[in-house]
């Protein structure tokens, strides 16, 4: 199980269970949505996922295309993404502790800012990932 919270506390939630394809992602909407270099989320089976405490506190930004975000309102943490409602996949850096996770992969590495310098020995991509790639 994992545990995560928005940085004033107010909104918490747990996983139970594993937490898949851990992406960072350089494109430019990422960088404007998270206001930072890039995204860094994993993937979750929507049965697995769970409010323990401040559901009534988020809010949330939807796109035309169903694609969404859950932020806490009161600090603006950005928790979990969502697609057509369901929660998809949450935000790594709201989690607590420190989580097992198989490599994380950056994509749409073609467009990341040119201020950023990516690490030495990661695994990137120029542009997204085919779902051929994609584990399972």
């Amino acid at each position: 199980m994992q545990t995560g919270e928005c940085f004033c506390g107010e909104v918490k939630y747990q996983i139970n269970g594993p937490l898949i394809d851990p992406l960072s992602c350089h494109c430019s909407r990422c960088r404007k949505a998270f206001s930072s270099q890039s995204s860094n989320y994993a993937r979750i089976a929507a049965e697995d996922f769970q409010w323990i405490s401040g559901e009534g506190k988020l809010t949330s930004y939807v796109s035309k295309q169903g694609f969404g975000l859950l932020f806490c309102g009161t600090c603006g943490s950005t928790l979990c993404g969502t697609f057509d409602g369901v929660i998809h996949g949450i935000t790594l850096g709201c989690l607590n502790g420190e989580p097992e996770l198989d490599e994380i992969h950056h994509i749409f590495v073609d467009s990341k800012a040119s201020w950023e310098v990516m690490p030495a020995n990661v695994t990137t991509f120029s542009t997204g990932r085919q779902p051929a790639d994609r584990r399972e």
